[in-house]
């Protein structure tokens, strides 16, 4: 195996480990949520949640301070090493940009953003808030 195949199978190494990262906080919060309502006793271990909460507090961290994920940083200087195409920015913002701002027609959202609005309605009548 080549140096360039090298790097880029460990940038792409890397790639997966930050999509677990990212995967791990954000389907663990729905977890948290849902796990409370099924009453599910493993949500409420320590261990799971000091974790949690230090994943998304070192997120959070390096947002403030304008800091690119350390993961994101490698990733990039593994693939320019294996000649392969970068990308600027930070993980999360691009994956989000490439997820949020794509063109497609103005139906399409509209859609979307009824179909998201009567799910919320749904929600107020299903899960009924407290007063």
């Amino acid at each position: 195996m080549d140096s360039a195949t090298m790097f880029r199978l460990s940038a792409d190494s890397i790639l997966l480990l930050h999509a677990s990262f990212v995967l791990f906080v954000v389907i663990g919060l729905v977890l948290i949520f849902i796990g409370k309502f099924a009453h599910w006793s493993w949500i409420r271990n320590f261990w799971f949640r000091v974790a949690h909460l230090v994943a998304i507090g070192l997120v959070v961290i390096q947002s403030w301070f304008g800091v690119i994920c350390p993961l994101t940083t490698l990733e990039m200087a593994l693939r320019a090493k294996a000649g392969a195409a970068t990308y600027r920015g930070a993980f999360v913002a691009h994956w989000l940009e490439t997820l949020l701002y794509y063109e497609a027609p103005a139906w399409m959202f509209a859609a979307a953003y009824t179909i998201f609005g009567l799910l919320v309605v749904v929600s107020w009548f299903w899960i009924r808030p407290r007063r």
